[in-house]
């Protein structure tokens, strides 16, 4: 594949997608006031919405994050009162993560930032055709083996 137009690169384009929907998180974020949350902590806290109280590696896992990025991750999401971290009780080489108050109450607002984000950029995208995207890019995922745990 002999590549020299950006616009022929599927890692282009899809990096172009990921940074215009970031930015659009982000403006959605602040305008709907829920400024601690950062497109970056999404894949975290819709694993802790759907199953709070997590071990680091298991929400790594289900986040799709190395755990080396995660403790960075982590780091902020506190500072910004999204989780806290404690002993697990069963194993004390682990911490368990977990949703605060602030981390459960912005749920509501986040989910209708992105739903009314994406519905906007992905307006003009037939419902299969956004189904067919979908599925191709949790098959590049699989491919590279990053997928298989999420």
């Amino acid at each position: 594949m002999v590549l020299i137009d950006p616009k022929d690169c599927p890692y282009y384009l899809i990096s172009r997608v990921s940074l215009v929907i970031t930015s659009a998180l982000k403006k959605g974020f602040a305008d709907a006031d829920v400024k601690q949350v950062s497109p970056a902590y999404l894949g975290v806290l819709m694993s802790l919405w759907k199953e709070d109280c997590l071990k680091v590696i298991e929400l790594s896992r289900r986040a799709g994050l190395e755990p080396s990025t995660m403790t960075g991750l982590l780091d902020r999401m506190e500072r910004d009162s999204l989780v806290t971290r404690s002993p697990d009780p069963k194993d004390r080489r682990s911490q368990l993560i977990s949703l605060t108050k602030e981390g459960k109450t912005a749920q509501t607002s986040v989910i209708k930032v992105i739903d009314r984000v994406l519905a906007h950029i992905f307006n003009t995208i037939p419902d299969n055709e956004l189904e067919n995207t979908k599925n191709l890019l949790r098959q590049v995922l699989d491919n590279s083996g990053k997928g298989k745990h999420s």
